[in-house]
């Protein structure tokens, strides 16, 4: 047997971020000398409020072998096939971002430089037509992708889930005790390191006992206890592209059936979400403090609910940006303790999956190599600027300027790559995928059109076809949809026959 091999990992904190990790690993590890034990006291609350998410979940649910019908029922789950963005451009205007293709490809051109072509030529039509997503969001229709039937259009559906996050951590945490995995109730008094590493070696709980361990994951939220509190890691503040610092959330009874999409509506300050369940509506106001006082964001907030309130308000401080170091010495940080990225694009637990993937590819034994962490760091930090850019782009492109929070948006100066690819699709109509991008080429399109960015020039290898043939292919995509989406069943009918919950109203 290896000497090396790690004989305990410790988990620091549950909620989502904790429990996704203990089932990874207690799935992974099922049978091996590894241990799993997470520590988590019922006297601390989780933020819990990342409800919504994007279609890389499917994959993370697909490893752990999870039935998708039981997580939705388990979960008081909705499918998601996108966000809707309301006055972000303009007040009046809005659009929704995709989970899917617009259109399909052809002769290896990507198919909306096809319908800028047109567009530019004076064929003005609306390009969020050509998105099955889209289309089926606004006749609230859903059903899963058809992979059987690759020509179909249904092949290309894509999707996600909106969900009550404490009954997801809850479910997890049922799966990953079912694997083996140790969770002990009790909060952390103090912290153990190594005289020469620094690494930690302990923990001791106010009941007295101590957990050792070889590898501690810190999901104890904004704290950071081992990787901030403990460790010294240092912090990198993005408030100076990402001004929001403040939210308050609310969960509200729902006055209708869900929409199978998000909201994000622009406000005064900032943004308010909307993330509709099977049994309520999760709620919350992201706001700059600069700009707009506590009280005023939540009675703003309690103002524009679709139901009654079914709590208190729950306010959030924080500061966007993220831990120096994600991997340091022998902790790793993972969900709000590695960093936030306001949920404007409902990212947060696409970070700790794809952290969690991470982990698994570089996972350590004792001797913790060093070109591994870097390599983990690194390979973090790429992903979450990419983030960073993506959200920026909704703050900068608009034409808001009727608050003080909107105009100081407008004088926010933007990363150089995303004024690189804002240049590159205003110049040329091009956007170009980076290697392992949580955003796509359609995600790029729908934003950067929804907000005002308008190409001056679209492909020119499009130039040489007779606009009749064009008009032939954008009809001929354009009536497909049409005739798929007619075709869903509603949002309503596929989970009251698949996956309702008890608990449905």
């Amino acid at each position: 047997m290896n000497p090396h091999l790690l004989d305990r990992v410790v988990i620091v904190g549950g909620g989502t971020a904790g429990w996704m990790t203990a089932a990874a690993l207690g799935h992974l590890l099922e049978g091996s000398p590894t241990k799993v034990t997470l520590i988590e006291s019922e006297a601390i609350g989780t933020v819990g409020v990342g409800e919504a998410t994007i279609p890389p979940i499917i994959a993370f649910n697909t490893m752990l072998g999870i039935d998708e019908n039981e997580f939705v029922r388990e979960t008081n789950a909705t499918f998601k096939l996108g966000i809707e963005f309301v006055d972000w451009f303009k007040k009046g205007e809005s659009y929704i971002h995709p989970f899917g293709d617009f259109g399909r490809d052809f002769d290896a051109i990507p198919f909306y430089q096809y319908w800028l072509h047109r567009n530019l030529a004076g064929h003005k039509d609306d390009l969020f037509s050509y998105s099955l997503m889209v289309e089926a969001c606004r006749r609230e229709k859903f059903m899963r992708a058809t992979p059987e039937r690759p020509q179909s259009a249904f092949a290309g559906i894509n999707y996600a889930f909106q969900f009550d996050a404490s009954l997801y951590a809850a479910f997890l945490r049922r799966f990953a005790e079912g694997k083996g995995v140790e969770r002990i109730e009790g909060r952390i008094s103090n912290v153990a390191q190594d005289g020469e590493s620094g690494h930690v070696r302990s923990l001791e709980l106010e009941s007295g006992q101590s957990v050792s361990g070889d590898f501690f994951v810190d999901c104890s939220g904004f704290r950071g206890l081992l990787i901030e509190q403990t460790l010294k890691t240092g912090y990198e503040d993005w408030r100076k592209w990402l001004p929001c610092d403040r939210a308050v959330a609310i969960p509200c009874t729902r006055d209708e059936f869900p929409i199978p999409y998000t909201r994000a509506t622009a406000r005064e300050a900032g943004w308010q979400w909307r993330i509709p369940l099977q049994h309520r509506t999760g709620n919350g106001y992201v706001y700059c403090s600069e700009y707009l006082a506590d009280d005023t964001a939540e009675l703003a907030l309690l103002s524009n609910l679709d139901g009654e309130p079914l709590a208190e308000p729950n306010r959030l401080r924080f500061v966007t940006g993220h831990r120096k170091q994600f991997w340091n010495g022998n902790v790793l940080a993972l969900g709000l303790a590695a960093g936030f990225m306001e949920p404007l694009e409902s990212t947060s637990i696409h970070l700790v999956q794809t952290s969690i993937a991470r982990l698994l590819t570089h996972f350590p034994d004792k001797r913790f190599s060093q070109p591994d962490i870097d390599a983990f760091n690194a390979r973090t930090l790429r992903e979450y600027i990419r983030v960073r850019d993506f959200l920026v782009l909704h703050y900068t492109a608009t034409q808001r300027d009727d608050t003080p929070f909107w105009r100081h948006c407008q004088t926010i100066e933007q990363p150089e790559e995303l004024r690189r690819r804002i240049a590159q699709f205003e110049q040329g109509g091009r956007i170009f995928e980076e290697p392992n991008d949580i955003f796509g080429t359609a995600s790029w399109l729908a934003v950067m059109y929804g907000q005002g960015v308008e190409p001056q020039a679209s492909n020119p290898l499009i130039a040489k076809l007779p606009m009749e043939r064009i008009d032939s292919i954008l009809q001929k995509v354009r009536t497909t949809i049409d005739n798929a989406a007619n075709d869903m069943p509603t949002h309503r009918a596929f989970i009251e026959e698949n996956c309702a919950s008890n608990t449905m109203l």
